[in-house]
C-alpha cells in the first residue's frame, strides 16, 4: 500500500486516510521503515474501511458553487440576527456580536463574552435546523457546557431538539 511518510519528534505511529483515499503515516524520526510498513499492513483493513466510507459519502455530497456561497452569506447576514434576536428574547438571554463564517467542522459557537458565530451553510438547510443551532448557541449563555442543565435549556425552547440534532448530523455530511 502506498503512503506518504512524515517523520517528526513524536513517540507513536499515526495513520490517517484523506477523503481522496490517500494515506499518510506519521512516525518517530528513528523508527525503521520495516516497522512502519508492518504497521501499515496490520491496519490495511481499517484503511480500506475508511476509503469505502469516504467513497460512499462523496456520492451524496453537494458541492457548493460560488454563486450559492455568495447568496448564502448574504442571506445569513439577514437571517441569523433576526433568529438570534427572536430566540434570545424568548429565552431571556443576551448576546454580543454575530459573525458569519464558513467553518469546516462547526455549525456554530458561543464565546464566553457572548459573541455568536454561525456557519452560513445552515441557510441551505431547513429553517428548523438553523433554529436548532441558534437555540443551542444561545443556551450557552445560561450554561457554558453540554451538561444536563444545558440540554434542559435547549429542550425548554425546542422540545424536539433531539430529532433536529440528528437531522443536522445527517444533512451536515451533504454540504462541502
Amino acid at each position: 500500500m502506498e503512503y506518504t511518510l512524515i517523520r517528526s519528534k513524536r513517540k507513536t505511529l499515526a495513520l490517517q486516510v484523506q477523503t481522496d483515499g490517500s494515506v499518510t503515516v506519521r512516525a518517530p524520526l528513528r523508527l525503521s521503515r520495516y516497522k512502519i510498513d508492518s504497521f501499515v499492513q496490520e491496519h490495511s483493513g481499517w484503511v480500506e474501511k475508511q476509503r469505502q466510507k469516504f467513497a460512499g459519502l462523496k456520492k451524496n455530497v453537494h458541492v457548493i458553487t460560488e454563486e450559492e456561497r455568495s447568496a448564502g452569506k448574504e442571506a445569513a447576514k439577514r437571517i441569523f440576527p433576526a433568529r438570534a434576536e427572536y430566540f434570545a428574547r424568548r429565552m431571556g438571554v443576551t448576546y454580543g456580536r454575530i459573525t458569519i463564517r464558513e467553518q469546516k467542522t462547526r455549525w456554530g459557537s458561543c464565546s464566553r463574552a457572548g459573541n455568536l458565530n454561525f456557519n452560513w451553510k445552515l441557510v441551505l438547510m431547513p429553517p428548523e435546523i438553523l433554529d436548532y443551532v441558534v437555540v443551542h448557541e444561545l443556551a450557552h449563555r445560561k450554561e457554558m457546557n453540554h451538561s444536563p442543565a444545558f440540554w434542559a435549556v435547549v429542550e425548554k425552547e425546542l422540545p424536539d431538539y433531539r430529532r433536529r440534532r440528528e437531522e443536522l448530523k445527517r444533512l451536515g455530511r451533504e454540504f462541502i
